[in-house]
Formats: C-alpha cells, structure tokens, sequence
C-alpha cells in the first residue's frame, strides 16, 4: 500500500469579502417587537381601582399675636443665652425655659428664638435642641421683632422708636 500525499486545494474567491451590515434580521426583530408591544399595549390601559383614603386640607393658620406671655430665645454673638432680654448661664437655660413652659398649656408651648448675625450656628441649635427638651411644642425662627410685640423687661414707646429697657432698681 502506498500512501498519498492529498495536496491541500484553494478556492481562490471571485470577489472581495462583503463587509456590509446585513440589515434583514434587525428589521425582522424590530418588527416582531413592534407587534409585541402593539398587542401588549391596551391591556395595560385597563383600570384598577383603588380607594384612596381622603384627606382633609388643613389652611395655614396664621401666627398668634404677640402678647405679653411669649417665650423669646435670644442668642447674640458671644453666644450668651437670654430669655424674654433676661441673660441666663448656659447651664440653667434648660431648666427656666422648663419652669417657664410648664405653666402653659400643651397648645401654648411655642418658644421664638432670634440670633445675631454673628452668632455661633451650633450655640443656636443647642439652644434649639434645649427647648425641645425643655418641652417646647411649637419652635419658631424671627428675624425681627413684629412691631406690636411686648418684650417682658421692655417698655413700649411711640410707634417707629424701638422698644427700650425698662428701669432696674
């Protein structure tokens, strides 16, 4: 037996390769998508009801006038604490502003604070943390005194003047 060479043949091609999308099976697939979501679409346009518990809408009720029975926090900017202009020590400020809102009813535990400009930002709100701890419901923010309002320790004056201390003995 004789072995034989096999010579390896080639084809040479007629022309170039073809390096073109080939765009059919994309149309196809597009298609079949097309009508897919075609047919998918108005099922999901069905209604589910759902009850929707109601609310009520509550108005904003404007602020209380200010009166002569108001908690006013004010920080100046060495951080000093005072309570209606009367300076309080950083470490009974909790207890006289729970002294002082355990009087009220729960509804009237509102505190405003005023900060200087210059104050600390943490003196403020430890300040702010304070009198919810003393029991403060209600915790306002005022930039300026309202021109009605009635400071304890202040006398009222002629409107446009402000406000100025009352005479200690």
């Amino acid at each position: 037996m004789s072995r034989g060479h096999k010579q390896r043949q080639w084809v040479k091609p007629s022309s170039a390769p073809n390096s073109e999308i080939n765009v059919t099976p994309l149309v196809d697939v597009v298609l079949v998508l097309l009508i897919i979501f075609m047919v998918v679409t108005p099922l999901l346009e069905k209604d589910i009801l759902v009850r929707v518990p109601e609310t009520e809408v509550e108005e904003n009720q404007p602020p209380p006038e200010p009166d002569a029975q108001q908690i006013v926090v004010q920080v100046d900017k060495d951080g000093v604490y005072s309570i209606n202009t009367e300076q309080i020590p950083a470490a009974d400020y909790v207890t006289r502003l729970k002294r002082m809102l355990n009087s009220k009813k729960p509804d009237e535990k509102v505190v405003f604070f005023m900060a200087d400009d210059a104050a600390n930002y943490g003196k403020l709100v430890v300040a702010l943390d304070g009198a919810r701890a003393a029991g403060a419901k209600i915790l306002g923010m005022a930039t300026e005194l309202p021109q009605n309002a009635v400071i304890q320790g202040t006398t009222t004056t002629p409107e446009g003047a402000p406000p100025t201390p009352a005479p200690t003995p």
